[in-house]
């Protein structure tokens, strides 16, 4: 019974931070200082159920792109789309190779939650008195796709939160139109991710898992980051990321504080 609340609970926290500007990596790698490390094939599934859920959510949008190739306005945005992926996978893959290991230590993770709290403050101030625009400038796609690197790279950035705030401070000042390019540009970094990392796990040997653990958490990570990217979605046409940087903000010096009383 504790080990389906332990993978309930970080199923949960996956679907509700994958998506949301607070980092799911940093919010899994403080989890599991508690609850306890998983494998990572346990990590690749419950990520996977998030990603299923944003498919779902944006079925019609994908199946536009899909089928637009006929229309300007689509055929650039999809193009858009892969040149962001196709700089996250070439980088991605070259960081990868030189041996980058994620940290696990509180601390880092602590700051990178305060500085991107502070980003976003700074991003929401930037585009608050500005027109709204809502088109994606081939810059804007380029920054969006380098910036997916570097959230992957420090955990407790937020690969969402990276993302929407560059698109906003590169122009695309749309808090909808930044988020919905950051989120679709996500569904094949993330497929593309997990699909290494399973690739991976295959290779270095047999694997040892609870499959019935495993659907549970993969389940319950994907029904949650439908209910909160669906939530969201309606939220951020009426407020803005402030809520979000508080947050941020808060924990990381928590933490921060909880880390120095510790030592």
């Amino acid at each position: 019974m504790n080990e389906i609340l332990n993978v309930t609970l970080l199923g949960i926290i996956e679907g509700i931070t994958e998506f949301l500007p607070i980092s799911s990596t940093g919010h899994l790698l403080i989890a599991e200082h508690w609850l306890g490390a998983r494998s990572d094939l346990f990590n690749i599934a419950i990520q996977a159920g998030a990603i299923l859920a944003v498919c779902l959510i944006y079925r019609e949008r994908l199946w536009q792109l899909a089928s637009g190739f006929g229309d300007k306005e689509q055929r650039d945005y999809a193009a858009k789309l892969a040149l962001a992926f196709g700089i996250t996978a070439v980088l991605g893959l070259i960081v990868s190779k030189l041996g980058f290991k994620l940290p696990s230590e509180i601390t880092p993770i602590a700051w990178a939650l305060v500085i991107g709290g502070i980003w976003i403050l700074l991003a929401e101030r930037w585009v608050a008195n500005k027109p709204e625009v809502t088109a994606i400038a081939w810059h804007t796609a380029a920054l969006v796709g380098l910036l997916q690197v570097l959230a992957g790279v420090f955990p407790g950035t937020s690969r969402s939160a990276a993302t929407i705030f560059v698109a906003l401070l590169a122009g695309t000042t749309s808090r909808a139109a930044a988020t919905e390019f950051a989120f679709l540009v996500g569904i094949p970094t993330m497929f593309a991710a997990s699909g290494y990392e399973l690739m991976k796990t295959l290779k270095q040997g047999e694997i040892h898992e609870d499959w019935d653990l495993l659907g549970i958490a993969f389940g319950v990570s994907c029904i949650t980051a439908f209910v909160v990217v669906k939530w969201l979605l309606g939220y951020i046409r009426t407020h803005s990321f402030t809520a979000f940087a508080w947050y941020r903000i808060a924990l990381g010096l928590a933490l921060l504080v909880g880390v120095a009383n510790a030592t």
